[in-house]
């Protein structure tokens, strides 16, 4: 087992009666660290956060802290904090009230956990909100309220349940760099559930993805995206295709696709214009091959459902998948 601040998932095990919800996973969250944990619907992606904040109990194995199994421990116990998805502000309480209610709760005298949640609030940008209530404040205020009261007892590990989900887009980007920000100044782990690959691959050191109840790959989000090992991956991560040539499967990028005056014959199925590139989605035999093709190069002749076209790329760029 390690020691340091590092975070451990040993044969951590979830069975819900006879249903795995997450099945026999290991892996260390390295000290200091954005993690994002991502994976469909039902992975076991929110079941793991939640037994390492200690809000749903461990059906076998063991979290480790910093040398120490915390798997028993009450959530106030084990240097973790949660935000939750809802945010679950109180609504009779200031905004100011509702960070410090943690530090009230453990026994710390007003002046104290009055100027420690004063100090979260101008972390966050929100100091000049303190008296409001949170009726009073957007969704986005309101956030990041939740976010300076989880961070008040200066947690080891800040675990975020869907953050961004109830963000209009702009607002999502916006808070999403905030978010990345906040865990460089502080430097400490979070460990960050989504379904959204683009919020992953924007904010993650490391992405670990998961799959029917166990962990399908982690790596540094470029790797998970450039190089996924299984289909699924590749699949979930979007922007490839997946190839079979003989009798072996590979991954190979949208963007490295290219419409050719020689190579693979297929017909054009559907044109998509998204900006900066064109989406050509075409029939290549049984297959369906993705290209995004740069809007500049697409327009100099452009296609059209029904067109003959081909298809090619560069072999090195095939990513071979494991079975």
């Amino acid at each position: 087992m390690r020691s340091g601040a590092d975070l451990e998932l040993v044969h951590l095990t979830k069975r819900y009666g006879t249903a795995l919800a997450v099945n026999d996973i290991n892996h260390v969250f390295t000290n200091g660290t954005y993690v994002c944990l991502l994976g469909p619907s039902g992975c076991g992606k929110s079941s793991t956060l939640r037994m390492i904040a200690g809000h749903e109990s461990v059906s076998e194995g063991q979290i480790v802290l910093d040398g120490h199994d915390i798997s028993y421990l009450p959530p106030a116990k084990r240097g973790t904090a949660m935000m939750f998805q809802s945010y679950a502000l109180f609504p009779h309480l200031s905004v100011r009230d509702n960070v410090a209610f943690s530090l009230k709760m453990k026994g710390e005298d007003k002046a104290t956990r009055h100027r420690k949640a004063d100090e979260m609030l101008e972390l966050v940008d929100m100091g000049h909100l303190s008296a409001r209530l949170p009726a009073q404040l957007s969704g986005g205020q309101q956030q990041r309220v939740a976010l300076a009261r989880a961070l008040v007892t200066n947690p080891r590990v800040l675990l975020l349940d869907e953050p961004l989900s109830a963000l209009d887009p702009f607002l999502r980007i916006r808070v999403r760099a905030e978010l990345k920000r906040l865990q460089r100044e502080l430097g400490i782990t979070f460990i960050h559930v989504t379904h959204g690959q683009d919020e992953a691959l924007a904010l993650a050191d490391e992405m670990v993805v998961m799959n029917n109840a166990v962990i399908e790959q982690a790596g540094p989000a470029r790797e998970v995206f450039t190089a996924p090992r299984t289909e699924f991956v590749a699949r979930f991560m979007g922007g490839h295709n997946i190839i079979t040539l003989g009798d072996a499967s590979y991954a190979l990028r949208a963007d490295e696709v290219r419409l050719a005056p020689q190579g693979h014959a297929a017909t054009v199925r559907t044109v998509e214009y998204q900006g900066n590139h064109v989406a050509v989605t075409s029939a290549m035999g049984e297959a369906e091959v993705l290209a995004l093709i740069p809007d500049h190069d697409f327009f100099k002749d452009p296609k059209n459902p029904g067109d003959a076209v081909s298809l090619a790329w560069d072999e090195g760029r095939l990513h071979r998948l494991q079975a």
